[in-house]
């Protein structure tokens, strides 16, 4: 008899998929939906944002030594992977970006991470953002399961049968929003966080400039002037900047130039408990709604 408990209790056991951080949390959340036998825990908190320098803790690590799996964004999103690669290489680590088309940073005007800018006129870098093309979602999704099918075949039917569903809601989404961009008025745009690149590629919108590559820096009074005056001859365009970081550039901007500052969500953070499965599609769709509204119908 005991035994036979210990039997159904290992049966039992969960396999534990790790994610890096939200939006591939999202994206696995929807491939395992109704699979009792996996659990998904997060490593970066829901408010971490994008995973700028992010340094690994003692809890990421200690989830790392249980996790079955470790899915990842990759394109550089994860800094520390030869670190994870060191710790634990007998870790399957299943990467989303594989076999999409990687874009630089924006190669227009740069306002801000001076130094930086210098050095990537050398050496460009790619940008890691992709999810924000819903059709590189579908890719992203389709990555991920074939890794989760493949480390856990006895599930590999109910992954399948998710992704199936899955791809054909972001495919109704990225059809969505190509309809529902495609007519505005104006399509320059200028963010403060180099997030939209693939959103902007997918879209037909212009990223005329990039106000600090990385969220939460200051600008000089140099760099502000000179901002001040892009922005006046690009014709005073709508300023966009990001829910998850407080800006007092583009504050300062808006109040200098008469420029509308308005709101771009890059699906970084979200809730942590009661995730809706269309989280992303409803921040997605959002986004058009905002942009609407901003460039005009």
């Amino acid at each position: 008899m005991v035994f036979a408990v210990l039997c159904v209790c290992t049966a039992a056991a969960a396999e534990t998929a790790v994610t890096s951080f939200y939006p591939i949390w999202l994206l696995t959340l929807n491939l395992t939906k109704g699979i009792d036998g996996i659990t998904v825990e997060n490593l970066a908190s829901p408010d971490t944002g994008c995973l700028h320098d992010y340094q690994l803790q003692t809890g990421d690590m200690k989830a790392l030594a249980k996790a079955d799996v470790f899915l990842v964004n990759g394109a550089g999103m994860e800094s520390y992977l030869e670190n994870v690669f060191e710790a634990f290489p007998e870790l399957t680590v299943i990467t989303a970006a594989d076999g999409i088309p990687l874009v630089e940073n924006v190669t227009g005007l740069v306002i801000g991470n001076a130094e930086t800018a210098d050095e990537d006129a050398d050496e460009a870098e790619v940008n890691a953002h992709i999810w924000l093309d819903a059709g590189n979602a579908a890719v992203m999704a389709a990555n991920l399961a074939k890794g989760l099918a493949d480390a856990f075949p006895q599930y590999a039917e109910q992954i399948s049968a998710n992704l199936e569903e899955y791809t054909l809601r972001l495919e109704q989404l990225d059809n969505e929003l190509r309809e529902g961009l495609k007519d505005l008025q104006s399509r320059d745009i200028i963010t403060f966080h180099e997030a939209f690149p693939y959103f902007a590629r997918a879209y037909g919108l212009n990223v005329a400039a990039v106000v600090n590559r990385e969220p939460g820096e200051t600008l000089t009074p140099t760099q502000l002037k000179q901002l001040i005056v892009t922005v006046r001859e690009l014709g005073v365009p709508p300023l966009f900047a990001e829910p998850q970081y407080e800006d007092l550039s583009a504050r300062t901007l808006a109040a200098e130039t008469g420029a509308v500052i308005y709101s771009l969500d890059p699906v970084v953070t979200g809730p942590e408990t009661d995730v809706p499965y269309d989280y992303y599609e409803t921040v997605m769709r959002e986004n058009m709604r905002v942009l609407r509204e901003a460039l005009g119908e």
